[in-house]
């Protein structure tokens, strides 16, 4: 994996890009000298963090033959004003099932063990706390 950002001159925005065909801007609030008109970096890391956990859902639930409609993770993080990062995490996924609760927790454990952006969040000894809400099925 590879990854450049050039700052755009004048402000405090970046263009990044992974080295291949894919880019995006970052930038600061207006409260920190920026113009807003893209997430910063670390709130790239927590939305890389709900897109991990819906993206690897999807893998493991096709591999172990759990069916769902729908998926929607919402990650709220945690970053004191006196801390320079997260300190915490919770992530809820709602889930559009007729699978059971128990299946649905237990296809979730196996996500969290293999989505890399948690496993990062985890060495970093960012607690996530992860939570299912089964949403009634399709009739």
């Amino acid at each position: 994996m590879k990854s450049t950002a050039k700052l755009v001159e004048g402000c405090y925005q970046s263009v990044v890009d992974n080295g291949g065909h894919h880019g995006l801007v970052l930038d600061l609030p207006d409260s920190k000298g920026g113009q807003d008109i893209a997430p910063t970096a670390l709130e790239l890391a927590v939305m890389a963090l709900s897109g991990c956990i819906s993206t690897i859902w999807a893998v493991v639930a096709k591999n172990s033959g759990v069916s769902y409609h729908k998926c929607t993770v919402e990650v709220e993080a945690d970053k004191p004003d006196d801390q320079p990062t997260i300190v915490a995490a919770r992530a809820v996924a709602y889930i559009e099932s007729e699978e059971n609760q128990e299946t649905l927790e237990r296809t979730m454990n196996k996500v969290m063990k293999t989505c890399p952006v948690g496993q990062l969040y985890e060495k970093a000894s960012v607690h996530i706390s992860m939570k299912v809400v089964r949403t009634p099925g399709r009739e």
